[in-house]
Order: structure tokens, then sequence, then C-alpha cells
């Protein structure tokens, strides 16, 4: 399939989202630019070999941006997380991706898809007030745009290396609620829409798209998993008390997902009229997931090395 000319610069290339969304647009014949940190490293060189134009720039060098968004005629814009020890940095978010909004500005860029988070109904507790201020800089911009939601990644659940989520030991840990559904979204759902975006912006432009797939119970979603793999695995739900040990903002989100209504909002029907191939849990496990999981769940069971 020949690519379009005039590519899409796709931050955050190597990362989950920015990775998909570039597969995506190769799979669909348009030309992608890749923005990466370091070309050699092995996602940069897939995208390469993939046949995606891989250039060196930093969100925290504004400089490199000018030459990445020379000539690109949209940006999917994703900034890299900003959460550390002290919880969530809105500044530092904000200022990266304020950056590559200014750099498309200066190009001239027609078009930007920002891809964010859902919001709930008290945004500064999950961390989207860096966020918000991204949407509110792009929707000024003078540029189309169209601003995507994503709620929890059905990918999470391969998750390591965070305070909660994963499965780890056969047990998942996790705010929500044991009993009250929680919305989700495979990643290659959120690369689908931005597709979708970038293939017609006049359809798209100005909208705010709430992201989700599908609404399972914790426990539903792993009594679901367990059929998938063959593994048992189970929920652990945080207490208050523990939510509060790991931290203020982990704290207040256990809270607000506590509260009545508090949680995710995306019309799934309705977004499954725009892209009738969006996937539910079961779907996602029977295409991918579940072979994920269980690969996982097989290393974990490996002897350790002495």
């Amino acid at each position: 399939m020949s690519l379009q000319q005039n590519p899409i610069l796709v931050t955050g290339a190597t990362g989950k989202q920015g990775g998909a969304t570039a597969r995506r647009l190769l799979a669909d014949g348009i030309a992608v630019r890749a923005l990466v940190r370091d070309p050699q490293a092995p996602a940069a060189r897939a995208l390469a070999d993939a046949g995606a134009e891989v250039v060196t720039g930093d969100f925290d060098t504004p400089a490199t941006l000018d030459a990445a968004v020379a000539g690109a005629r949209g940006v999917f814009l994703v900034p890299p997380a900003a959460f550390g020890p002290n919880g969530w940095n809105a500044e530092l978010e904000a200022t990266r991706g304020l950056a590559v909004i200014d750099a498309a500005k200066r190009a001239s860029v027609d078009q930007i898809v920002f891809t964010g988070v859902a919001s709930m109904t008290d945004d500064a507790a999950w961390g989207q007030a860096g966020k918000g201020s991204i949407e509110q800089a792009t929707a000024a911009s003078g540029l189309r745009y169209t601003l995507l939601r994503p709620v929890r990644f059905m990918e999470n659940y391969v998750l390591r290396g965070s305070p909660v989520d994963g499965i780890v030991d056969g047990v998942q840990k996790h705010l929500f609620p044991a009993d009250k559904p929680v919305q989700m979204i495979a990643i290659d759902d959120i690369a689908a829409f931005a597709a979708l975006a970038f293939a017609d912006p006049d359809r798209f432009q100005g909208r705010t798209l709430e992201l989700a797939g599908d609404a399972l119970t914790p426990v539903a979603a792993l009594a679901a998993i367990t059929r998938a793999t063959g593994y048992p695995v189970r929920y652990h739900e945080v207490t208050e008390a523990e939510a509060d040990a790991l931290g203020e903002q982990i704290g207040n989100t256990w809270r607000l997902l506590h509260e009545s209504g508090g949680g995710w909002r995306a019309d799934i029907p309705a977004l499954r009229e725009i892209y009738p191939a969006l996937n539910t849990l079961e779907s996602w496990l029977d295409t991918t997931g579940a072979a994920q999981i269980k690969a996982q769940q097989d290393r974990d069971r490996l002897p350790a090395a002495h």
C-alpha cells in the first residue's frame, strides 16, 4: 500500500498509545513521522522497519520539536506521563504539551489529536489538571482538533511497577469498588479513533470523545480472565487506609471512586456506532489479551534464578 504524503507526527511513538496509533496509521496507508528520544531503541527501530520516518526529539527540549513538526499535516499528541512519588506533576505535563502545540502552530500544522484521560466528577483527584490545560490550549490553537479521553486500559491487567493494578500472585489490587462496573478500553481502539479523526478532520473537528469499550465489575472482569487463561485470579479492593498510605492523591482518588456517581461516563453504544469493531473485554481477551496475561503469569511461576 502506498503511503499518503505529508505525514502525521506521532509523539510518544515508542509508548503504548503512540505506538498503537503509529502502527494503525501505517496500516491505513498514512505516512507517519515518529518522535522518539532514542532512534536505536528496539521500539523505534521496529517503527522504522514498518515504514515510519523516525525523528529524534524531546518534550523537555522544545528546540527539537520545530524540526519534528515541519511539513507534518497533523500531530498525535500524548505527552509523557508526569507522575512521581509526590503524585501528578500537572505543571510539567502541561508545559510538555504546550511546547508541541506551539511548535505545531509555528509550522502551520492542520490538525491535532490529543489523548488525555477520561473525566470524572472531580478531575483534579484523577490527575486531569495538566491534561485539562493541554486540552484548553489545543482548542485555542486555531488548528483543527479532536480530544480523546480514554478510560482505564485493558492492557493494565499486565501492568507492572504501579502501586495498584496488574495481576501479581493471582491478585489484582485496585481502588475500584468490587461491585461497581468499571469502564475500560483496548489501546488499539484508542488508535482506531485517532485514525478516524485524521482520516476525516471535518467530521471530528472540535469533538471530545470519552473512550471506553466495556464496563464490568472488577470481580466479573477477573472471572472472565480466569476463564480465558485458565489461571485463577481474584480481586482485592484497596481500603481507604491502604489508599492513603500510598499517597495523598491515591487516597483522594479512592474517595472519588467510592462517592455516589464517581467514575467514568463514556457513552459506549454511541462509540460503537462510530467504530463498530470496538472491543469488549471478552473480544480483547480472545484476540490478544488472554495470551499476554497467560504469558506473564507463566513467567511469574518460573523458579527464581540464583
